[in-house]
């Protein structure tokens, strides 16, 4: 019996020690953790929807702490296990860039509840709140009178211009919008409109600012109701609605056309670069041989058709008959998996065409 309870105190004992070690070890570990990225600088984003989400992601993952805010108690929080998801998919295509892992990621996300202490300390605001004038009108006229001097504060807007909601902002030179192709942490595109109260300085460092960040900015030279993309996205499907409607062709066949025929080659070079590789002599010689013909088909598109009546139930129909709304978030999650391989294929591409350029 002695023998026994000996032998149960060392085996206590031992589980008192072994305990005792791994929680140093744990200790250990979360240190190293900690101190294997030293942030680059601290910024805000207002607003923790799926823009919101993504744009936390693209500043942490390229080393910078971001003070997460929404206007909603508790919602900030509420995203993290959704954010560091993400940043785990991330990590498996090679794509967390200054980040080595979603853990890394998650360190640099700190969910805020007040507005004053998110934006304390940092070097950029990124708003991501709804798409309306009045309301961003609103948060723009509180974000300016708290941010700090010398801080741009950019808004995600995908439409509207930015002279629409920050005329009243006292210091409305360092606003502009700043218009992601969502997902950002996915399409490095950026848009970016500023207003003409917009200081130009503040467009350079916005830009080399993206850049820094991973994004591949443009710059839209002046206003435009829904910028650049959203303009050309619109006319191919305007297009490709009235064709639907007017009988030359399936909803299915038209997506054929996009994704195996125009799409395979705008996915790496645009269009004034692919007519430029379509004629002998370039783009010159194509405007020669093809003006004609497209300022014909030009005025045939020209006349404006609404998305209603007949063609939507076809389109819709069509869409519905080879997926049902329900497995919409499963086809989601494949689109996205399919652009983290096409991004990872495209940066491999890029750094050895770079390599041997040099």
């Amino acid at each position: 019996r002695n023998l026994r309870e000996k032998g149960c105190q060392c085996l206590a004992l031992s589980y008192y020690f072994f305990q005792l070690f791994m929680n140093m070890e744990m200790q250990v570990e979360r240190k190293e953790s900690k101190s294997s990225i030293a942030p680059k600088g601290k910024v805000a984003v207002i607003g923790s929807g799926l823009v919101g989400k993504s744009w936390a992601i693209v500043f942490a993952r390229a080393g910078y702490e971001v003070n997460l805010f929404d206007a909603i108690p508790g919602f900030a929080e509420k995203s993290l296990p959704a954010i560091e998801a993400i940043a785990t998919e991330l990590h498996k295509f090679g794509l967390l860039r200054v980040a080595r892992s979603a853990s890394d990621v998650m360190k640099l996300i700190h969910p805020v509840d007040d507005l004053k202490a998110a934006l304390s300390g940092v070097q950029w605001v990124q708003e991501c709140t709804p798409e309306n004038v009045e309301s961003k009108r609103k948060v723009f006229q509180e974000l300016d009178a708290i941010a700090a001097s010398g801080v741009i504060v950019a808004s995600s807007s995908s439409a509207i211009p930015p002279s629409a909601f920050i005329g009243d902002c006292a210091s409305k030179h360092r606003c502009l919008v700043v218009h992601p192709v969502n997902p950002p942490h996915l399409i490095p595109l950026v848009e970016i409109v500023p207003a003409p109260s917009t200081d130009s300085d503040v467009v350079t460092r916005s830009r080399a600012f993206m850049e820094e960040v991973g994004q591949k900015p443009i710059v839209v030279k002046k206003e435009i109701d829904s910028f650049i993309l959203n303009r050309l996205q619109g006319a191919v499907l305007n297009e490709a609605f009235k064709l639907v409607q007017e009988g030359y062709i399936s909803p299915q066949d038209l997506d054929t056309t996009m994704k195996d025929g125009l799409g395979l080659r705008w996915s790496f070079m645009g269009p004034f670069e692919t007519i430029d590789l379509n004629a002998p002599g370039g783009v010159k010689d194509y405007i020669e041989r093809y003006s004609p013909s497209m300022y014909n088909l030009a005025q045939q598109q020209a006349v404006a058709k609404k998305w209603e009546g007949n063609v939507v139930d076809e389109v819709v129909d069509a869409r519905r008959g080879i997926m049902p709304v329900d497995d919409l978030p499963k086809r989601s999650q494949w689109r996205d998996h399919r652009l983290m391989e096409l991004i990872s294929q495209k940066n491999r591409l890029d750094a050895a065409e770079s390599k041997g350029a040099q």
